[in-house]
């Protein structure tokens, strides 16, 4: 039994549970106490939201209270909800809450659109990160809300959004210049023009991913590598008509890189990434003289009483 659920029950008992009182004692009950300054505060905050969601059928001020706490919520992901969310659920949650600081829709992917979204975008102006991964049924109109209503986005993450196109990145460089993570991730619309247009605004961006998009050439990753000196994390994979050349630039321009992928980019080879790994800058492809003793040992098949060292 985890600790959530000895707090689920702790909270029930002290609903349920009618100790004797000596004579003349006062009888205090758990909602007697102050709801936003205590149990907002130090005791709602240590449950899940699906467990908070339950708790409100137990009385007509029990559902008042967790409005109480819904409103005043500063994250919503489904860590707290659980992976799937129904759009009525959804809605009542967010539905008076004007203080999220985080928002991630991954476990709604399968149903919300732009007519969820945009009414919890537009009253949380507060918003400094918004992840948008699968939502396949949301439209550019999103992203630009996203980029009119959230002017202190650092974290963003739009990974198999294909929606996503030029022209609301480029409303979104316009406007959120603060981003810090930005997931692009099977974003096949995108090309250069828009990339480059993107980095130019976002010089504290430190991971980025452009990955599973063919469009991509050296011109997006040389440009991210001149204007994103506190990169850290960098993910190429299948990008692939990125070069050599590329990764020389982003050897030279990136000193804080701590890990790089270019897994399926078949024109990147140990030319380039050598500079890198004598940095011990983490990258997902093993050196050819690994890869060919592995493959070795898997062709011999004495894979488990060889011990080759390189």
């Amino acid at each position: 039994m985890n600790d959530n659920h000895h707090r689920t029950a702790g909270v029930y008992t002290a609903v349920e549970a009618k100790p004797e009182e000596p004579p003349g004692c006062s009888k205090y009950q758990l909602l007697d106490l102050p709801w936003e300054d205590v149990l907002v505060t130090y005791v709602l905050c240590y449950l899940p939201l699906r467990h908070l969601v339950s708790l409100q059928r137990v009385s007509k001020t029990f559902r008042s209270l967790i409005q109480v706490y819904l409103a005043n919520c500063r994250s919503f992901d489904p860590a707290q909800t659980g992976p799937h969310i129904p759009k009525e659920a959804f809605c009542s949650m967010l539905c008076d809450n004007k203080v999220l600081h985080s928002l991630s829709v991954h476990g709604c992917c399968d149903w919300i659109t732009d007519d969820e979204l945009l009414p919890v975008i537009g009253q949380n102006q507060q918003l400094q990160r918004v992840d948008l991964h699968g939502c396949v049924h949301l439209t550019r109109h999103a992203l630009v809300a996203v980029a009119l209503g959230c002017p202190r986005l650092q974290h963003l993450g739009l990974a198999h959004c294909e929606w996503v196109d030029n022209l609301a990145l480029r409303s979104m460089a316009d406007h959120c210049t603060e981003l810090r993570t930005l997931d692009l991730t099977a974003c096949r619309q995108l090309r250069d023009e828009a990339l480059c247009y993107g980095v130019a605004r976002w010089p504290m961006l430190r991971s980025l991913s452009v990955a599973i998009n063919a469009n991509i050439t050296d011109t997006t990753v040389e440009e991210v590598a001149k204007r994103c000196r506190e990169l850290e994390h960098l993910d190429l994979t299948g990008c692939l008509r990125v070069r050599n050349e590329a990764i020389r630039t982003v050897a030279e321009y990136c000193p804080k890189l701590q890990s790089l992928k270019v897994n399926h980019c078949h024109n990147v080879n140990e030319s380039s990434l050598g500079v890198l790994r004598r940095r011990n800058v983490e990258i997902d492809v093993e050196p050819p003289l690994q890869r060919a003793l592995v493959l070795l040992q898997n062709v011999v098949g004495f894979a488990p009483f060889i011990n080759l060292q390189i």
